[in-house]
C-alpha cells in the first residue's frame, strides 16, 4: 500500500511566502486599529457615548492622541462631554494623561470648572499635585475664575490651598489678582481662608493679599482678610 505523504514547501519558498502572508496582513490590522483610534477621538470630540463604545470594542487604543498630544478623553472634557467622558473614564481612560500643553482631563475640568468631569477624574485616580503649564494646581485657575463650586469640590478633594505656581501666586492671589471683586470672587476668598488659607503669604513682589485687595478697591474682601488675620 503505497503512502502520500503532504507535499511540503521547499523551505526558502516556505519562508518567501509567510513573509508576503506578513507583509499583507500586518499593515491591514495596523491600519484597521489606526481607523478605530481616530473614530474613538472624533466620538469623543462629538460627545457620541455609543460611537466611543463601538471604538472600543473594534480594538481602538484608550490612550492614542491627536497631533496635540490630547487622549479622547481630553478630547471629550474639552467639549464637556460628560457620557462620552463617563464611557472612557469607566473603561480606564487615564485621568492624568497630559497633552502638549501639559493639560489633562483632571486639569482643564477643574480649570473650567466643569464640576461633572471634574468629579468623574476625582472618583478615578486624579493627580491632586499635578500642574499645568503654570506651575499651579488645579484649584489656582478655578479661583481666578469664579467657579465657586469647583474650588469647593477641589478643597474638599484636598488640593494644596496654598500652593505656589510659576508666578508666585497662590489661589488667594489669583482670585484678588484675576478676578473682578464680585459676590463670586468673594465667596471664593472667603472658601479659601476657611480651608487655612495664608491671608499673609504675598507674592513674588512681596505684595500680600490684603495689599493687592486694598489697591483695587475690594473692600469686602479686605475685611475677610482681616478677619483671618492678615495686617499688613
Amino acid at each position: 500500500m503505497r503512502i502520500h505523504r503532504c507535499r511540503r514547501w521547499p523551505r526558502p519558498l516556505g519562508r518567501l511566502l509567510l513573509l508576503c502572508l506578513l507583509a499583507v496582513v500586518v499593515p491591514a490590522c495596523s491600519a484597521s486599529a489606526g481607523t478605530a483610534d481616530v473614530r474613538l477621538r472624533d466620538a469623543a470630540t462629538r460627545g457620541d457615548a455609543d460611537a466611543v463604545r463601538v471604538a472600543l470594542e473594534d480594538g481602538a487604543d484608550l490612550e492614542s492622541r491627536d497631533g496635540q498630544g490630547r487622549t479622547a478623553l481630553l478630547l471629550a472634557t474639552h467639549g464637556n462631554n460628560v457620557d462620552a467622558a463617563r464611557e472612557l473614564i469607566e473603561a480606564g481612560a487615564d485621568v492624568n494623561a497630559k497633552d502638549a500643553m501639559q493639560d489633562s482631563a483632571y486639569l482643564y475640568a477643574g480649570a473650567r470648572g466643569l464640576d461633572d468631569i471634574l468629579a468623574l477624574t476625582l472618583a478615578h485616580g486624579a493627580d491632586l499635585r499635578s500642574t499645568n503649564r503654570y506651575g499651579g494646581t488645579a484649584l489656582i485657575p478655578a479661583a481666578e475664575r469664579g467657579h465657586v463650586a469647583t474650588v469647593r469640590t477641589l478643597l474638599r478633594a484636598g488640593v494644596a490651598v496654598d500652593h505656589v505656581n510659576r508666578l508666585h501666586w497662590t489661589a488667594l492671589l489669583e482670585a484678588i489678582l484675576l478676578g473682578d471683586g464680585s459676590p463670586r470672587h468673594v465667596q471664593i476668598v472667603q472658601l479659601l481662608l476657611d480651608a487655612g488659607a495664608n491671608p499673609e503669604l504675598a507674592d513674588g513682589d512681596g505684595v500680600t493679599p490684603l495689599a493687592h485687595a486694598r489697591r483695587r478697591g475690594y473692600t469686602q474682601m479686605e475685611a475677610l482678610l482681616r478677619r483671618a488675620g492678615a495686617r499688613r
